[in-house]
């Protein structure tokens, strides 16, 4: 199964350099998929955007 690791690049409450980018390589064969302008709430404040990458990434 695909492991896609998202994340806004304007989140403020756990920035991107501190978190994602040091976790994708923690785990074997992970992407990294990074939103210009998103902050920490992207997933309800852009959900239309994140859920079609989710559903991109379950179909794959």
């Amino acid at each position: 199964m695909p492991f896609v690791m998202m994340h806004g690049d304007d989140d403020r409450i756990v920035p991107i350099a501190n978190s994602a980018l040091t976790a994708v390589t923690l785990v074997d064969h992970a992407d990294m998929k990074v939103y210009p302008g998103l902050s920490h709430g992207m997933c309800t404040v852009d959900a239309d955007t994140v859920n079609a990458d989710l559903l991109d990434v379950i179909e794959s």
